[in-house]
């Protein structure tokens, strides 16, 4: 028992920055409509700024993660101003390719300066460990969940109560009827993809600190579709929850079944719940003519 509650809690934990994941992710297709295949580089290049700050520019980690957050905020401004605003009404087609075009250049230009060794980053969080009896519970991967939550409470907060919150809300529920309210549509959507920008800077560098920095970082992002498809893609709710059921399927699975089921596992269960539900546990149901 103490076994299965040690993998449980692990899992719980760890889903934590899966949900930071997800969320990146979310923001983007609910408030465009647009799956956004750059997160996994996005979340990759703020981890090594954030490098390149701590260690190359020897800045205290708290500085150097500012700095990285700033830096990939100010970027999101720039891309969304020159690549992606030139492509709106164009079919989301002409979007997602944009996208997957601004993955390979972020990924090739992170290979051209730092190769593709192994780093180790400094931690934010303490690495002392959480002994409860007979489990054993790592102070990073407890400290990754504690950051992942007040973030993500502070967004839940932000999209409910304030007044920016609500009109993202609104442009992503229906641009035309926000637009004639009043709602800057082209604020919005840059916000979005700041807003998405920072969320996968804080996950890549709670990542990279705790296991370690290289360019396959950005190939964690891919294994988060599990969540995004259970909780469905437009529901930040279900991105959240979701993510917190795929952590802990993965380490189950991982622990009596071997790591190797971790790339399997999940996506069984996913499949179960799409048969039944095939929007997702909290997706917006929709009917379309094939």
């Amino acid at each position: 028992m103490s076994e299965f509650l040690e993998y449980s809690l692990l899992g719980l934990l760890s889903g934590g920055v899966i949900a930071l994941i997800a969320l990146s992710f979310v923001l983007i297709y609910k408030g465009t409509g647009v799956v956004n295949f750059a997160v996994g580089e996005v979340m990759m290049l703020g981890a090594y700024l954030y490098y390149a700050g701590a260690v190359s520019f020897e800045l205290p980690p708290w500085l150097a993660f500012v700095i990285a957050m700033l830096a990939i905020g100010a970027s999101a401004v720039v891309v969304e101003r020159l690549v992606l605003r030139p492509l709106s009404g164009q079919p989301a087609v002409a979007v997602l390719m944009a996208t997957i075009g601004m993955a390979s250049i972020i990924h090739g230009g992170v290979e051209a300066v730092w190769g593709g060794d192994t780093y180790t980053p400094p931690t934010l969080l303490p690495r002392t460990p959480i002994i409860m009896g007979d489990i054993l519970i790592p102070g990073t991967v407890l400290g990754n969940f504690a950051v992942a939550a007040v973030l993500i409470g502070g967004f839940l907060a932000f999209f409910r109560y304030s007044k920016t919150g609500i009109a993202l809300r609104a442009t992503a529920s229906d641009q035309v009827t926000a637009s004639a309210l009043g709602i800057n549509i082209n604020y919005s959507q840059r916000l979005t993809w700041v807003l998405s920008g920072l969320v996968g800077t804080v996950a890549g560098v709670l990542i990279a600190s705790s296991a370690g920095l290289s360019p396959l970082l950005a190939s964690a992002a891919l294994g988060v579709f599990a969540a995004i498809i259970l909780g469905g893609m437009d529901s930040v709710l279900g991105a959240i929850v979701a993510s917190l059921i795929v952590g802990w399927v993965e380490a189950i699975g991982a622990g009596y079944l071997g790591g190797k089921s971790r790339d399997v596992v999940p996506y069984v269960v996913v499949l179960a719940v799409l048969i039944v539900r095939p929007y997702g546990l909290f997706g917006t149901r929709g009917i379309e003519r094939l």
